[in-house]
């Protein structure tokens, strides 16, 4: 049976050229800790700078404000702790957008119960954010805002330039996780107006349990644990070598490649999202059409339940999912696409298909193949389907 993986977006493989560097560092020719002053500490410590050395450069950063974390929810959840920690006494009223990543949603909500002020800003049914909602919501005490760049669900881009400039011109802190964009869109930091940046390595062929927080010099943000001088003791504990040494070996391959492989990667998309809208009935594409990731698509197919189609997709070797990967043990549904105004049992009927390196147009076209037949079925025995309340009576 064929196999097809359309879940980029939850995970990746890691690449072969980022497992040979990583090896070394796994073995003892070279499993000293960064920490120590002799040959075999200085080896390890010599490869956590060269990495990150080329994690900046992917998003235009300097090394030094480089933080390596554990992945994407830490540095999240640093960047929105470690800024209202630093600036409290300044404000307690932060910004963010009613589709983050649960990594900022439920750190914000947390804010929330301990004393700061949270203001969500909606969206529009295609999934942006509007500068105008950010702007309205500024106040004398906005200290932080954190708008995602990227979103992961219906790989929306949202406006982070103008955000930011927004931002900047008010003296308040701005954040954005970059982890959808980070290797899939050019990115640099200085023309965002980023003052803080989420990145990960499994979403871009590196190992998971590696990730960084970008930190523009001269902003403030307390550690979320102390017990160490590690990362300028904002980010203690002993370093993952041989993670840090893949996500500089990832960050590197993908700037290599992005520019190439987005536009196949691009073509590969449109090849879905047109087949599909032209093939199935009462099926919308969710999230804008023109400002999107070229590896995002985003089906709401009416009349079924989303986890019915995954499963039989499954059953065909196509791997997609409902959304966000961090909530697929929950059986609610998406708060991006409600958020968008899609209605609840609608919502239940999205499936996410994100694509990736190792996606062929043979996969496309097994895809639009088996699909259809899959979704007819479903329908057919569906209680949702208005065309089976004759049968049902």
């Amino acid at each position: 049976m064929r196999r097809v993986y359309l879940d980029h977006s939850a995970t990746t493989a890691v690449r072969p050229e980022v497992l040979e560097a990583m090896l070394p560092f796994l073995k003892e020719e070279a499993f000293g800790n960064p920490s120590s002053i002799y040959s075999y500490g200085r080896e390890a410590r010599k490869a956590v700078t060269e990495a990150r050395e080329k994690v900046a450069k992917l998003i235009g950063a300097k090394p030094e404000e480089i933080y390596y974390t554990s992945g994407g929810t830490e540095a999240d959840n640093l960047a929105l702790m470690g800024v209202a920690a630093a600036y409290q006494e300044r404000g307690r009223h932060i910004i963010t957008s009613a589709i983050e990543h649960h990594a900022v949603l439920d750190t914000a909500q947390y804010l929330g119960r301990h004393g700061f002020k949270v203001t969500f800003v909606p969206v529009t049914p295609a999934g942006l954010v509007q500068v105008e909602d950010v702007k309205r919501a500024i106040t004398d005490e906005t200290i932080l805002i954190s708008i995602m760049h990227v979103n992961n669900e219906v790989g929306t881009i949202q406006p982070i330039r103008e955000i930011g400039q927004l931002a900047r011109e008010r003296g308040i802190i701005f954040h954005t996780d970059a982890v959808q964009s980070v290797g899939k869109l050019p990115i640099n930091v200085e023309e965002l107006n980023v003052d803080l940046l989420t990145a990960s390595s499994h979403k871009i062929y590196g190992p998971k349990g590696s990730g960084c927080l970008y930190v523009r010099k001269g902003i403030r943000i307390k550690p979320l644990f102390y017990g160490g001088a590690q990362e300028r003791k904002r980010r203690p504990g002993t370093e993952n070598v041989p993670a840090i040494v893949g996500f500089g070996r990832a960050a590197e391959l993908a700037g290599q490649e992005m520019d190439s492989e987005m536009e196949r990667l691009r073509r590969l998309r449109d090849k879905l999202i047109d087949g599909v809208l032209s093939r199935v009935e009462d099926v919308r594409l969710n999230g804008d059409r023109q400002q999107r990731v070229a590896t995002n698509v985003n089906f709401g197919f009416s009349y079924i339940e989303g986890e019915s189609l995954l499963l039989s997709l499954d059953m065909k070797g196509i791997c997609a999912s409902s959304g966000s990967a961090c909530t697929s043990g929950s059986l609610d549904p998406s708060h991006v696409l409600l958020a968008m105004g899609i209605p609840h049992e609608e919502a239940h009927g999205s499936v996410r298909m994100t694509l990736g390196r190792d996606n062929t147009e043979a996969d496309i076209d097994y895809v639009l193949e088996v699909l259809p037949e899959i979704v007819e079925r479903l329908r057919a025995m569906s209680p949702l389907n208005k065309d089976n309340e004759g049968e049902a009576k």
